[in-house]
């Protein structure tokens, strides 16, 4: 199936008893067996539960993986990818990561004894120089929470290749969604979503995902989904199952109006730099091409004024909601500095304070554009 067409059919087939064409939501806890120690096909839904089956073949169909697992948020499914490695294990990772990520990073595993050093991902040679012997996991966000930052997939998987002990290559493709890139056919080994964002896409749902190849993976990450058991309820996996099924739609229009109001903001008077990957001023607009179908949804820009202008701005919109979070059909603004990326002040990997991002919706631009025109003038 072309990837249009698996957004909507995928793991997704009429129910066998009453034809239902949505998948039913399997709204129950447990499953009769048809002996002891015989179960029908699932016996616990912390174990399965075919709304999550149906959600889980979806999600590996459009990233042409191999398995999907499915978990209760973005957070938890990077938390159960970073539970194959053992203490002592060291991982490399961009220095502009999502700041959920980075406190999960530094607060909870660094204490349990992973080791962890940042470096600028789209520098190959910063790359290649920052595997150890003990690295076992490349850790990428392409394009980065909040810089936009664009990293070689293709490249950085040729490194990893090359290392003695090849380390796993994760991508967190939240921003870019499947519809956009799909780093497995770069090389990457795993990767990981927050469903939360645009594969929910509507803001009314919380829920993690992680797409890869291997059965040895799989396997892995199946026990620990199973044994910890931050899995997402039935309701949950059919408000995202939902939600894809007008994915590239919705990307088309998000990208699209990202695009103008992009170029918007690099013209302002009162903008000092725009980020985003399809922009003619971003620094890696040609990797963003040659790797992205569309630049998406999401900039960043950082205002003339410092924090204070930031502020100002972000509490002055109308159309953009003041919240944090990213990817509904509705605009969003934040200051990152201030909210999301709160956890890496004062750390290696802090931010500009002054950066504004915005998750551009799929509203009429031409309220958008005004609605950031009359909080850039005041």
């Amino acid at each position: 199936m072309k990837f249009e067409t698996a957004c909507i059919h995928a793991g997704q087939s009429p129910d066998v008893t009453t034809g239902a064409v949505m998948v039913p939501i399997y709204q129950t806890s447990t499953y009769i067996q048809e002996g002891v120690g015989k179960p029908r096909g699932y016996e616990y839904s912390r174990t399965g539960n075919p709304t999550r089956t149906a959600l889980e073949a979806c999600l590996a169909a459009l990233d042409e993986g191999d398995f999907g697992l499915a978990f209760s948020s973005g957070l938890a499914a990077t938390d159960a990818v970073l539970r194959v490695l053992v203490p002592g294990d060291h991982v490399l990772a961009g220095n502009d990561v999502y700041g959920g990520t980075y406190r999960l990073f530094e607060k909870l595993l660094r204490p349990y004894g992973l080791d962890f050093s940042y470096v600028d991902t789209r520098d190959l040679g910063a790359v290649e120089a920052g595997l150890r012997s003990n690295t076992r996991m490349i850790w990428l966000e392409t394009p980065s929470n909040p810089l936009l930052h664009i990293s070689d997939l293709a490249g950085i998987n040729e490194i990893a290749r090359r290392a003695d002990v090849r380390p796993v290559l994760v991508v967190d493709n939240t921003f870019a969604t499947p519809y956009l890139q799909q780093p497995l056919k770069s090389g990457a080994d795993l990767v990981v979503y927050s469903t939360t964002k645009y594969l929910g896409g509507h803001s009314d749902v919380v829920g993690g995902a992680v797409v890869g190849r291997g059965q040895t993976l799989r396997e892995k990450l199946a026990f620990i989904q199973n044994a910890v058991g931050a899995v997402p309820a039935p309701l949950d996996c059919f408000l995202v199952l939902r939600g894809i099924k007008t994915l590239p739609i919705r990307m088309e229009r998000h990208s699209q109006n990202a695009t103008i109001i992009a170029e918007y903001l690099s013209h302002h008077p009162r903008v000092v730099q725009v980020n985003y990957p399809f922009h003619s001023t971003h620094p890696a607009v040609k990797l963003a091409r040659q790797q992205m179908r569309l630049g998406g949804g999401m900039i960043s820009f950082i205002p003339q004024g410092g924090v204070q202008a930031a502020v100002r701005i972000a509490e002055r919109t109308h159309c953009f909601g003041l919240a944090e979070s990213l990817g509904g059909v509705e605009s969003l603004i934040e200051v990152p500095g201030m909210m999301t990326h709160a956890s890496t002040a004062d750390s290696e990997i802090a931010i500009d304070p002054s950066l504004v991002r915005l998750s551009v919706g799929i509203e009429n631009v031409e309220d958008l554009l005004e609605d950031l025109e009359q909080a850039l003038a005041e």
